[in-house]
């Protein structure tokens, strides 16, 4: 059973940074992909960022040029640094993981695509 734990969020003013984790247990898969999604209250979830497993990137473009994700050295960590933050930032957000790779196609960043979720972190930037 593949759990999915996010950590780092917190409250930021505007232009400052963050950087999410999402630490993966039970994760076994050798070809996958990983992402980021944010639900703001009254909208509907998300895609922020997705990583696929040769390392492949894909951005929404409201976040493009601020936010970067990555993995940790032993592929069950997964961060989100978030740079020059705004406002309309401020979400609750998601890690998410499927076992298989996305070969960062615009499915990565489409909740449909993915079969594990974490329980989420808030994010709160202000102006």
């Amino acid at each position: 059973q593949v759990q999915l734990v996010e950590s780092g969020g917190g409250s930021v003013q505007a232009g400052g940074s963050l950087r999410l984790s999402c630490a993966a247990s039970g994760y076994t898969y050798s070809h996958d992909c990983m992402g980021w999604f944010r639900q703001a209250p009254g909208k509907e979830r998300e895609g922020v960022a997705a990583i696929d497993t040769d390392g492949r990137t894909r951005f929404a473009d409201s976040v493009k040029g601020r936010f970067t994700i990555s993995r940790g050295n032993t592929k069950n960590t997964l961060y989100l640094q978030m740079n020059s933050l705004k406002p309309e930032d401020t979400a609750m957000y998601y890690c998410a993981a499927r076992q298989n790779n996305c070969y960062s196609g615009f499915w990565s960043l489409r909740t449909w695509f993915y079969n594990d979720w974490g329980q989420g972190t808030q994010v709160t930037v202000s102006s």
